[in-house]
């Protein structure tokens, strides 16, 4: 495997010492090596004097370890403008042609750039963390703890590996720099916003829960990085000159997938259900798994967060099932809309992070029946009963329909990192696309339907039933 890779290492070195000869490169990570950690030194002596006089010293420990995680993540914004330029940038310049002609796979291609965009500016991130950690040693005396200092060093790494990999895909598959930079802000807004949660998790000393933020970025990461080989190819790099918007094109690759040439409505209704499950089946296992783990978490949060003594009141309870038994059929689309809502938003999201964004949507409301299933118990009612009178009555219809959805926006989310062979990235995502709709409209919307209306008239009934002494 290293033999096969070794040759990838020819490109780095190459781009390498090209970066190194362009000043306009090399100054702004030189800048934000040296300047910047001196910058946040200052920052980070005045902001302890400051809150020390006022006899608040918990703040400045707080915004250390918060300005030494932003020391690491500016050299690394670097390399996002440098892997926007990677292919798009040297096919503009009419330098590409060589390297694409030379013997190596597209693999080694690909993994030569995104390692030669990713380790300058890394390299520079950790000089300008060791840099911070000496200057605020020297000044206030503030040394990090070895794991968070670990965390910090991971995060910065995961932050560049995602950021590198999102860049360099959309460099091989844009078709001009001014387009990749269009693009660009799809990685810069979540990654803002990722900053921003891991700001408030340092603002607040839960160290523990970076843990998971690793986690989640190198698994992005690693599926940007394989969709980026997935959807390689030099041929269409090169012949590539223009993107058109051609809505007719995309409409006729859409409704051939969706019809999925059937001759007539009536065998499209009578085969496509069947073929829908089967394409689900293994993604709908996975979610299932999902939905519990979301509810042991659930479970676990109802022993952290515990509701006062009173909170939920039995007596309180049956009254309201009272009220709620007199629902009018106005109700019934209400709460058939509510979850088809939730179901688009999360495959939206879902679009966006391979899925993962999506899952965790459709995973908050088995985490509520965890809570309130051992909350319930609390007050006095069983768990057997609780789940028997609130959730089975119309979850026995709404839980499959949650969890085949889940299951086709898994199955959307894995396209963009599983190889197409003869196609482009747009025609598997609209291909996709169309499997989810065929999912969305012959199980998710009548099954939704069906339990809006079991929520509405039965579930109420029964847990009242159920609760009378």
């Amino acid at each position: 495997m290293l033999a096969k890779l070794r040759p990838a290492l020819i490109i780095t070195r190459r781009e390498i010492r090209d970066q190194f000869r362009d000043w306009r490169i090399l100054l702004p990570i030189l800048v934000l090596t040296l300047f910047f950690p001196g910058l946040m030194n200052f920052t980070a002596r005045e902001a302890v004097a400051f809150v020390e006089r006022y006899g608040a010293p918990i703040i400045g420990d707080r915004l250390i370890p918060f300005l030494l995680m932003v020391v690491g993540f500016f050299p690394i914004s670097v390399s996002l403008v440098i892997a926007l330029e990677s292919f798009v940038g040297e096919k503009e310049r009419r330098s590409i042609e060589p390297l694409l002609s030379t013997p190596l796979t597209d693999l080694q291609l690909y993994l030569g750039k995104l390692l030669a965009v990713m380790l300058p500016p890394l390299i520079a991130s950790y000089l300008g963390i060791i840099v911070y950690l000496i200057g605020v040693y020297r000044q206030v005396g503030w040394q990090p703890d070895p794991v968070l200092l670990i965390q910090v060093v991971a995060l910065t790494t995961v932050q560049s590996l995602l950021m590198v990999s999102g860049a360099v895909v959309i460099s091989s598959q844009a078709t001009s720099a001014r387009a990749a930079n269009l693009l660009a802000s799809f990685i810069i807004i979540p990654t803002a916003m990722l900053l921003v949660g891991e700001s408030m998790i340092m603002f607040w000393a839960r160290y523990a829960v970076l843990w998971w933020a690793i986690f989640g970025q190198a698994l992005i990461a690693g599926l940007l990085v394989r969709t980026g080989i997935a959807y390689f190819n030099r041929e269409e790099l090169l012949g590539r000159e223009i993107d058109v918007l051609n809505l007719g094109w995309g409409w006729r690759v859409f409704w051939d997938a969706f019809r999925h040439r059937r001759a007539s409505l009536g065998e499209w209704l009578r085969a496509e259900p069947w073929y829908a499950l089967r394409l689900a089946a293994l993604p709908f296992v996975l979610v299932l798994g999902a939905f519990a783990v979301g509810a042991w978490i659930g479970v676990q949060q109802a022993q952290v967060f515990i509701l006062p003594p009173g909170a939920l009141d039995l007596n309180n309870l049956q009254e309201r099932l009272v009220n709620l038994q007199f629902f009018t059929l106005d109700a019934v689309p209400a709460v058939w809309l509510h979850n088809l809502r939730t179901v688009i938003l999360a495959t939206l999201l879902g679009v966006f992070s391979f899925g993962v964004m999506g899952l965790i949507v459709l995973l908050l409301p088995f985490g509520l029946i965890g809570y309130f299933t051992v909350t319930a118990a609390r007050a006095g009612i069983p768990p057997s009963l609780f789940l028997a009178g609130f959730v089975l009555p119309h979850g026995i219809v709404e839980i499959p329909a949650i969890g085949l959805a889940g299951a086709a926006i898994l199955r959307l989310g894995a396209t963009l990192a599983t190889p197409a062979s003869g196609r482009s990235m747009g025609e598997a995502l609209l291909t996709a696309l169309a499997d989810w709709a065929r999912v969305f409209v012959l199980w998710v919307i009548p099954l939704f339907l069906i339990a809006a209306v079991l929520e509405v008239y039965l579930t109420p009934a029964i847990a009242l039933r159920l609760l009378q002494p």
